[in-house]
């Protein structure tokens, strides 16, 4: 593209200390992840467990309902990112998705309809029939392979931990149930990993919903330690055909940048001094320390949702895309504005569509012109 062609780009001027002074132009790019809480429509689906967000369902799930819960999605959607950049992102991943159709019900959606956005997304084998999936802007991201990898684990819970786990599991309250065969498997989200080219550079993204804590933190800790193992297998088998392979894995982790599935299993690093050649950077265990979350539960924040990179987007030249910062989209009117739960993600309650009970989270990143 054209430098002349203003209408078509998005910049971010910085200013360069030094001894002499200089202003560098930088095309910018806002990639992020949403978990948009229990995005279900209105039609039965006789092959996932649906009956709740039904009309005559517990949550009596109306078309108004329906229609309310997308509009509030597009707000906050076509918001995120745009105190650095006036472009909404260029690309999200989301969770907590029935299927393909809320996707293409969110993007003919006023507040996003005008940036044509594509959408890739495969069925999970999650029983309540909530999948991952990932949107793109046609214009900056063309999408060249793109699958769904499968986490296969079973439960591995003995029935002589119950007595001691018994506390535990009163205190992990959670809707995303863990479902198992009579086999022991348990039905959890695929791994979606798309690549394409994000203005002609080969980007990889790796959209995730790691398998919840129903049960207890401890008893289900196992399971997103392989959701870690398996993301690590993935990231690795990329940087096997390129060692400067740029990498961008977000989502719902439900564990935090401290937990062993993030800091151990997946090795991501906090500091980026730490990250060596095939190294992981989690620029959130930073925001996690400072106390700053995306999702509160018993008054306490946690940092669930998180995008973490590959070292070559840390690296310091410009000349190609590299990171330059990372935020949680937590505007005011995302949270509640009174009762028990003031200042919590204000999310779906009692059949009344809200946001999500999740905040979404975004990066930035730049290119020198």
């Amino acid at each position: 593209m054209k430098i002349r062609k203003l209408a078509a780009l998005f910049f971010v001027i910085f200013s360069i200390s030094g001894s002499f002074a200089q202003e560098k132009q930088y095309s910018i790019h806002t990639i992020a992840f949403y978990n948009v809480e229990n995005l279900f429509d209105t039609i039965n689906d006789p092959k996932v467990r649906d009956e709740e967000w039904l009309p005559y369902g517990e949550q009596h799930w109306t078309g108004d309902k329906y229609r309310k819960k997308l509009s509030n999605l597009a707000k906050v959607i076509s918001e995120i990112g745009t105190a650095e950049n006036p472009n909404m992102p260029t690309v999200l991943g989301v969770s907590e998705i029935e299927n393909r159709g809320v996707l293409e019900d969110l993007v003919k959606q006023p507040a996003l309809a005008g940036k044509d956005y594509g959408i890739i997304h495969f069925d999970s084998p999650d029983k309540r029939g909530i999948d991952v999936g990932f949107l793109y802007q046609k214009k900056h991201f063309k999408p060249t392979s793109y699958k769904n990898i499968p986490l296969i684990i079973k439960d591995r819970y003995k029935v002589s931990d119950k007595k001691n786990d018994k506390k535990e599991n009163e205190e992990e309250k959670t809707d995303d149930k863990t479902v198992t065969d009579e086999y022991g498997r348990i039905y959890t989200r695929d791994q979606l990993l798309v690549t394409g080219l994000l203005d002609g550079e080969e980007i990889h993204f790796i959209v995730n919903h790691w398998p919840s804590r129903s049960g207890g933190e401890k008893r289900s800790s196992p399971n997103r330690e392989a959701a870690a193992a398996l993301n690590r297998k993935i990231i690795d088998s990329l940087y096997k055909i390129n060692p400067n392979a740029k990498v961008i894995t977000m989502g719902d982790l439900n564990d935090g940048p401290y937990n062993n599935s993030v800091k151990k299993v997946l090795g991501a690093k906090g500091n980026r001094e730490d990250v060596s050649k095939n190294g992981l950077f989690n620029p959130m265990e930073e925001m996690s320390n400072r106390g700053i979350g995306t999702l509160a539960y018993r008054d306490a924040w946690d940092l669930f949702d998180q995008m973490i990179i590959t070292e070559p987007l840390i690296r310091k030249d410009f000349t190609s895309y590299r990171y330059w910062k990372a935020g949680v989209f937590n505007k005011a009117y995302l949270t509640q504005s009174s009762g028990r739960f003031k200042g919590y993600p204000q999310r779906n309650w009692n059949g009344v569509p809200g946001y999500s009970d999740h905040f979404p989270v975004y990066m930035y990143l730049i290119k020198q012109m």
